[in-house]
């Protein structure tokens, strides 16, 4: 067995290190996956478990909130149990959550296992970034954050895609059936080949169980605030308040414990670095754009074209193709470009290309949505692999575990964020829209009038019969246009907020030379 390398020395490349890499990748890549991939199947999970609409969202739901409780906690586990145990353990209950969750009988049953599933498989996630800046020699970093962006960019965009294919061509049992095997692997390669560290049970001695608690009710209130706002039509609606009642007391007590314990859940001092607290506000804004664009896409190809899943599939698969060619030269570029000039572009290029989708119109289909899926893919992965590097490549590994779940729960926090904006966006601009063509298309509009005339004569009824049904028609025309003036307007706020970002770079400072990469405790 290869001894984890001292704090003098940097870490030397192995088969058996790079082997046990891949498979902690690959596990993440699932856990990513799964955030998405039920997305595109829960009406076929309503209708499998007679569950009501208002139920089946929480198998979303669940599974988010217990999550982006788990990755900042993670942090914390590794330190104490070590990676080999904490990444195998997460790896595992993941799979065997998984498990449990194609055999649900009931939509009751399948939320407790989506919420296990979520909580104890989102401590691999922040496992890989922390791994990744600490067990391999500086120079071979820039392709393994390569690998990391493509893997966390590439999983959310194509996870709905994949969900579809799997419903269509099977049944929703398998969106989890499909993780059994892999997962299997993945815990076992772990268990038998990561040595990176030792664990340090002493931390347990000084366990903040104040601050566990208080972190949970802050994350997972939150998380449930913005996943449900726009459906309950935010303090409308008293679960709402509570939540954001739950979440913003929780916090205060968080936050101090956070900076007056002696060993806290989670250690916030990290924020001190300004290209890390300038990094995860990046990451922050790229889980906007990347879960928000994932979610938008599908909707006016869904709802405005009728396009099935596997239609829908190969116009988003353009992005997921831009990203495994755009890997291989951001990981050359890394070495050779400042890395602050990469986020920037990065950032100007997905503005441009939501840009182009805000001149959207009802008849776009995949020549149109081309160029604008092609730069989406370049985009990603030229913010996502710099921002990692900047904002983790330079820490010093005694904060890199904590500092992964900080970074990762800030982006996935992002999404949220972006997906509750997003659809109230979408609720607000479709009435602002509607209204404005019902009355533009009032009874004073002569054009309005001979349309009307001429759809009733194409439906050969007579009298109020044929009348209501073409005024009922052109109703339909009428929402169809103004949902795509909705997301029209969503495509350019997306533009405007990543052109702005782009200014985030020029907060950054211009890394030095990391620390000799070693092993964390």
């Amino acid at each position: 067995m290869i001894s984890p390398p001292t704090d003098e020395a940097e870490p030397r490349a192995s088969a058996r290190r790079f082997i046990a890499f891949l498979a902690m990748v690959f596990g993440m890549f699932m856990a990513i996956l799964d955030i998405q991939v039920v997305s595109a199947s829960l009406a076929t999970i309503q209708a499998g478990l007679s569950a009501s609409a208002d139920e089946v969202a929480w198998v979303q739901t669940a599974y988010l909130v217990a999550e982006v409780v788990m990755i900042p906690l993670s942090g914390f586990l590794s330190r104490a149990f070590s990676t080999r145990i904490a990444f195998t353990v997460s790896a595992a209950g993941f799979t065997l959550m998984s498990l449990f969750c194609s055999f649900s009988t009931s939509i009751d049953q399948l939320i407790v296992w989506r919420a296990l599933q979520g909580f104890i498989g989102g401590g691999m996630i922040p496992t890989v970034f922390s791994a990744a800046y600490s067990i391999f020699p500086r120079r071979q970093t820039s392709m393994i954050a390569a690998i990391i962006g493509l893997v966390a960019t590439l999983a959310p965009t194509i996870g709905p895609t994949i969900g579809g294919y799997l419903t269509d061509l099977f049944s929703w049992r398998w969106l989890f059936l499909i993780n059994v095997g892999p997962g299997i692997a993945v815990a076992l390669t772990a268990w038998l080949l990561i040595d990176f560290d030792r664990p340090d049970l002493r931390l347990l001695r000084r366990f903040d169980w104040l601050g566990l608690i208080s972190m949970a009710l802050f994350l997972g209130a939150l998380e449930y605030l913005l996943e449900e706002g726009p459906a309950k039509n935010w303090f409308d609606d008293g679960r709402i308040v509570w939540a954001a009642a739950i979440s913003c007391s929780s916090a205060l007590v968080f936050f101090g414990r956070a900076f007056t314990t002696e060993n806290p859940i989670v250690d916030l001092r990290v924020f001190d670095d300004r290209n890390f607290w300038t990094g995860a506000l990046a990451a922050f804004v790229l889980g906007v754009g990347l879960y928000g664009l994932t979610y938008v896409y599908p909707i006016y190809l869904a709802r405005v074209r009728g396009f099935s899943a596997q239609q829908i599939g190969e116009i988003m698969f353009v992005t997921g193709l831009s990203q495994f060619v755009a890997a291989p030269i951001v990981g050359r570029l890394l070495t050779r470009m400042d890395l602050r000039l990469m986020i920037g572009f990065g950032f100007v290029v997905f503005a441009s290309g939501a840009a182009i989708s805000a001149g959207v119109t009802k008849d776009w289909g995949f020549d149109q949505f081309l160029v604008p899926q092609i730069l989406r893919g370049f985009s990603l992965m030229f913010m996502m692999a710099p921002i990692n590097n900047l904002a983790l490549g330079a820490l010093p590994p005694a904060k890199l575990k904590n500092a992964s779940g900080l970074f990762n729960v800030t982006r996935n926090l992002g999404g949220a964020f972006g997906l509750a904006v997003i659809n109230t966006t979408l609720d607000r601009r479709f009435d602002l829209h509607f209204e404005r063509l019902r009355e533009t298309l009032g009874w004073g509009n002569a054009r309005a009038q001979e349309f009307l005339a001429g759809l009733a004569a194409l439906y050969g009824q007579a009298g109020d019969e044929a009348r209501l049904a073409a005024t009922r028609r052109l109703a339909a025309l009428a929402a169809r246009e103004a949902t795509v003036m909705a997301l029209a307007d969503v495509f350019l706020g997306m533009s405007l907020l990543f052109l702005a970002a782009a200014g985030l770079a020029a907060l950054m400072r211009k890394p030095a030379t990391a620390p000799a990469a070693r092993s964390a405790h």
